[in-house]
C-alpha cells in the first residue's frame, strides 16, 4: 500500500493525532489517585452567614450556610441572594462514616447573574447526573447521563473537606462533576500553601491557606492548557486547631463564573 506523500495534510494529520495520543496517555499516567478525605472532626449543627462580594470588595450577595446531622447523614445548604434578584443555591448530602462519601448535590444557578441559568443534581449511588440549562437560543434544554463516579466525588463539599485535611499532606486529590453543561469528571488537587494571619477585632489568628486546581485529564486537559482554557485556581483560608473553621475564598463560585470572594459576615440591626 502507497504511504501519503511526506508533506501531504493527511500525513501531517496523522501525525497530530499520535502527538495528542501520547500526551494523553502521558497525562493519564501521571494522573494520582483520587482519595477520599478521612472524617477527623465530625460535621453537624451549624448556622452561619456569608458576604458575596468581588474581589475590589463590591457586595454582590448577601448568605448563609447551614448544616444539620442525622446521625452520619449530613445536609448542607449553602444559599446566595444576589442584589439583582438572582440565586445560587446548593443543598448537598453527605455521609460521615470513616470518611466523606456524597450521597447527593442539587445545585441551581438562576437569574440575570448567570449567563446561562442550570440546575444540576448529581446521584451519587447510581451515578446519574441531570442538567437542565438555558441555552443561547433561550430555549431549556435538558441532559442526562449516566457517569461511573468514584466514592471520593467532592461536587458541594469543598468547604467541609478543607477543614478536614491536616495542613502537612502536601497534596490530596478528590473528583468533581463538571458541567459544560455535558457532564464529565475531572480531578480536584488541594494544595497546602501555609499559614497567613487574620484578626478579629482584636484577636490575632492564623489561618491555613489552600489552593483548589482543577486537573482535566486526557486531550480535552492538553487542549484546555493549549487554548488557555484551563479553569482559575481557588484559594481557600481556614482556621486551623481543635475547631477549624471556614474563614474565606477566593475562586469560581460556578463553572467558567468569575473570580468572587466569599467570607464571613456578622448580622447588621442589633
Amino acid at each position: 500500500m502507497a504511504l501519503p506523500p511526506k508533506h501531504s495534510p493527511q500525513r501531517n494529520s496523522n501525525r497530530l493525532f499520535v502527538v495528542l495520543l501520547a500526551c494523553a496517555a502521558l497525562l493519564q499516567s501521571n494522573a494520582l489517585p483520587a482519595e477520599t478525605v478521612t472524617v477527623r472532626h465530625t460535621e453537624g449543627l451549624m448556622h452561619g452567614f456569608l458576604a458575596l462580594r468581588t474581589l475590589e470588595g463590591q457586595i454582590l450577595a448577601d448568605g448563609e450556610m447551614t448544616q444539620v446531622a442525622q446521625g452520619d447523614r449530613v445536609t448542607d445548604h449553602l444559599f446566595f441572594h444576589f442584589k439583582d434578584g438572582s440565586i445560587y443555591e446548593d443543598t448537598t448530602i453527605f455521609s460521615q462514616r470513616g470518611s466523606f462519601r456524597l450521597l447527593n448535590d442539587h445545585l441551581v444557578l438562576k437569574g440575570p447573574a448567570f449567563k446561562h441559568p442550570t440546575e444540576t443534581s448529581i446521584e451519587a449511588s447510581t451515578g446519574q447526573v441531570t442538567v437542565r440549562y438555558t441555552g443561547d437560543d433561550g430555549k431549556e434544554k435538558v441532559l442526562t447521563q449516566r457517569l461511573e463516579l468514584p466514592p471520593d466525588v467532592a461536587n458541594g463539599l469543598m468547604f467541609t473537606l478543607v477543614k478536614q485535611i491536616q495542613p502537612g499532606v502536601p497534596r490530596t486529590t478528590v473528583s468533581m462533576v463538571a458541567t459544560t453543561p455535558k457532564p464529565r469528571p475531572v480531578k480536584l488537587a488541594i494544595l497546602p500553601r501555609g499559614e497567613e494571619p487574620f484578626s478579629s477585632g482584636t484577636i490575632k489568628h492564623k489561618a491555613m491557606h489552600y489552593v483548589v486546581k482543577v486537573e482535566i485529564g486526557g486531550v480535552a486537559g492538553m487542549l484546555a492548557h493549549l487554548l488557555g482554557k484551563q479553569p482559575p485556581d481557588t484559594n481557600v483560608w481556614v482556621l486551623g486547631g481543635e475547631a477549624p473553621a471556614f474563614v474565606k475564598s477566593e475562586g469560581p463560585l460556578y463553572e467558567g463564573g468569575p473570580i468572587w470572594r466569599v467570607e464571613l459576615a456578622s448580622p447588621a440591626g442589633f
